[in-house]
């Protein structure tokens, strides 16, 4: 079994900054990617940023603002955001690959939420 939590959500105003975190725990063998999707009210689940040993990709709406990285040593992956508009709020979700002993299974974390206000 696999768990992720994330962490570093919150109210931030427009141009601000946050950094969002998720550690995954639990029977993991490797991890193959990790990344990070959102889902606003009213929309369907995005995918914002992943990362594959180290090339990160993104979705356009958040090119050259927000930045991913990982800590391969603990499990964690990190999601920088800066120039944060209104349109970024919504639940954030870390998700992973993990392969454990026998299969590679997708697991997901239960969201951090994200809203840019004045």
């Amino acid at each position: 079994q696999v768990q992720l939590v994330e962490s570093g959500g919150g109210l931030v105003r427009p141009g601000g900054s946050l950094r969002l975190s998720c550690t995954a725990s639990g029977t993991i063998r490797s991890i193959l990617v990790m990344g990070w999707y959102r889902q606003a009210p009213g929309k369907e689940r995005e995918l914002v940023a992943s990362i594959k040993g180290t090339i990160a990709t993104y979705t356009d709406s958040v090119k050259g603002r927000f930045a991913i990285s990982r800590d391969n040593a603990e499990n964690k992956v990190y999601l920088r955001m800066d120039s944060l508009k209104p349109e970024d709020t919504a639940v954030y979700y870390c998700n992973a690959a993990v392969r454990t002993d026998t299969v590679v299974s997708n697991y997901w974390g239960e969201g951090t939420l994200v809203t840019v206000s004045s």
